[in-house]
C-alpha cells in the first residue's frame, strides 16, 4: 500500500508540460513547501491515498477538482480572452466550472501574472519603451497592491486541508531587502573637469544659484557632498547589513547614463569598500538595451573592481523588455535579477512577493534565472505618486502588512541621492528608517 506522505500533493494532469511544472512547482513547492508528484495515469491517481487535485477537463470520484484552463497547455503565445470571476472581493480571471473548489483558475492566474504573458503582446509603451504600467491586468484590476499569487496559493491551501484535515503546509518567515541604486555617486564631488566646468555653466546659465554655491563648497571640501550618503545608510542597518544590496551603474556616460566613470580611483574604493560589506550587483546601462554587448563590458568592469563574479542585476531605469532583457542576463551569467517592479506605481508587477524563475515564453522553458520583485521606488513614490514622506509612509506600510500576512519577501528600491534628506528629499530618510524598523519588528513576530 502506497504510504501516506502529508508533505507531498499528487496532480492529475493530461500532459506535464513545462508550464504545468513550473506552475504548480512554484504553487506547492516555493510558497507551501509541499512536494508536488505528477502523473498523467487515471488509475493511479484514484487508487492513491495521498491528498490530490485532477487538474484536467473532467472530474473523476476521488480528490479535488479543478477544470483547467488550456493555457497550461499551450505551447504558443497567443492573445487571452480575460472572463472576470468575483471571488473574495477580488475580480479574478480564467473561470472554472461548479464541481471544480475555485470558481477561476488559480494556476493559469499565476502563470500569466508570473511570465507577464500580456507584456509579450503588447507595443503600447511609456517614453523609455518599458510596458506601461497602467496596462498591467493587475492595475486594471484593481489588485496590484496585493500579492495575489501568494494569497491564491492560501486559498487553495485552505481547500485542501478543508478536504484533506492532516493535510499541512510548511510556514514561511517574513524577510526583507532594501536595495540601492547608485546612478550618480556623488553630486559634486569626483567628476571629470571637463563635466565639472559644463554643469557649472549650465547652474550659472540657468540661475540655479544655490547649486552653484554648494559646487563650489563641496569641490573645495568645506561641505560634505549631499549624495553621500554610504555610512548612513550603513549606519542604520549596522548588525544588519545582510539585508542591505548596492547596484553600481558602471557604463560609458550618456544621456541617461550620468555616474562617474568607473576609472575614477575614489568610485573604485567606494564600490570595492561596499563589496566587502554588502551584496553587490550590476546596474546595466540604459544604453545596453540598445546595444546588449555594453552589458558584458559593463559586468567585466564591475568584476574587476570586486574581484569576484557578478551574479546579481537590476536594470537602470528599470528598462525590462521581454524576452530579450533576460536572455541576455542569462548568456552573462546572472543568477538573480531585481528589475520587477513598477516605475510609476507602488505594488506587486507579477503579483508576487516571492522570487521565482524567468519562464521564457518565447521557448516555452523554465530558466534558471531567479526574478526577485519589490514592492516600492522612491522615485515612484515621490515624483508619480507624488506623495509626502507621511503618506508614502503609509503606502509602504500598508504593502509591508500585506507581504507580512502571506509570509513573503519585502523589497524596497532606494537611491543613494534620495537619502540626503535635504531639498525635495528632506524627510524621506524617516521612511528609509521605518521600513527598517517595520521589517525587523515583522521578522521576529
Amino acid at each position: 500500500m502506497e504510504k501516506t506522505d502529508h508533505t507531498t500533493i499528487l496532480i492529475f494532469v493530461p500532459d506535464v508540460t513545462p508550464r504545468v511544472g513550473f506552475t504548480f512547482e512554484f504553487i506547492f513547492q516555493t510558497i507551501l513547501g509541499i512536494q508536488v508528484v505528477f502523473t498523467t495515469d487515471v488509475a493511479e491517481f484514484q487508487q492513491s491515498v495521498l491528498p490530490k487535485v485532477n487538474y484536467s477537463a473532467t472530474g473523476f470520484s476521488s480528490g479535488l477538482f479543478l477544470k483547467a484552463h488550456p493555457l497550461l497547455f499551450e505551447k504558443h503565445i497567443t492573445p487571452q480572452e480575460i472572463k472576470e470571476v468575483e471571488f473574495r472581493q477580488a475580480r479574478l480571471f480564467f473561470p472554472t466550472s461548479e464541481d471544480s473548489f475555485l470558481p477561476f483558475d488559480p494556476f493559469a492566474c499565476a502563470f500569466y501574472l508570473l511570465t507577464r504573458y500580456e507584456e509579450y503582446l503588447t507595443e503600447i509603451t511609456d517614453e523609455h519603451e518599458r510596458f506601461s504600467d497602467n496596462e498591467n491586468i493587475l492595475v486594471r484590476q484593481g489588485l496590484h497592491r496585493i500579492p495575489v499569487v501568494d494569497q491564491m496559493a492560501r486559498w487553495i491551501s485552505d481547500e485542501m486541508i478543508r478536504h484533506f484535515p492532516e493535510f499541512k503546509i510548511q510556514k514561511r518567515s517574513f524577510s526583507f531587502v532594501t536595495t540601492i541604486d547608485v546612478d550618480n555617486a556623488w553630486a559634486f564631488r569626483n567628476k571629470n573637469f571637463m563635466i565639472w566646468l559644463g554643469a557649472l555653466s549650465k547652474d550659472a546659465i540657468r540661475g540655479h544659484w544655490h547649486e552653484l554655491k554648494m559646487r563650489f563648497v563641496v569641490s573645495l571640501g568645506l561641505q560634505k557632498d549631499p549624495y553621500d550618503t554610504y555610512k548612513y545608510i550603513l549606519d542604520t542597518y549596522k548588525g544588519f547589513l545582510n539585508h542591505i544590496m548596492f547596484f553600481f551603474l558602471i557604463g560609458n556616460r550618456n544621456e541617461y547614463d550620468k555616474n562617474v566613470s568607473f576609472k575614477n580611483k575614489v568610485f573604485r574604493q567606494l564600490i570595492s569598500s561596499l563589496s566587502s560589506v554588502c551584496e553587490v550587483g550590476i546596474h546595466p546601462s540604459y544604453a545596453s538595451n540598445q546595444k546588449p554587448w555594453l552589458f558584458e563590458t559593463e559586468k567585466e568592469r564591475l568584476e574587476n573592481i570586486i574581484r569576484k563574479p557578478v551574479t546579481k542585476s537590476r536594470q537602470h531605469y528599470l528598462k525590462l523588455r521581454f524576452p530579450k532583457t533576460y536572455q541576455t542576463l542569462l548568456k552573462s551569467g546572472i543568477t538573480d535579477d531585481y528589475t520587477m517592479g513598477f516605475a510609476s506605481l507602488a505594488g506587486f508587477r507579477a503579483g508576487t512577493c516571492t522570487a521565482f524563475p524567468f519562464f521564457d515564453l518565447s521557448s516555452n522553458q523554465c530558466t534558471s534565472l531567479i526574478i526577485h520583485p519589490f514592492q516600492v521606488m522612491d522615485v515612484a513614490l515621490k515624483n508619480h505618486l507624488h506623495l509626502e514622506p507621511e503618506k508614502a509612509w503609509e503606502v509602504i506600510g500598508q504593502l509591508m502588512l500585506e507581504v507580512k500576512k502571506v509570509d513573503g519577501t519585502f523589497i524596497s528600491l532606494w537611491h543613494n541621492e534620495s537619502l540626503k534628506d535635504s531639498g525635495q528629499w528632506l524627510g524621506w530618510r524617516k521612511v528609509f528608517e521605518k521600513i527598517q524598523e517595520t521589517a525587523l519588528k515583522y521578522t521576529h513576530e
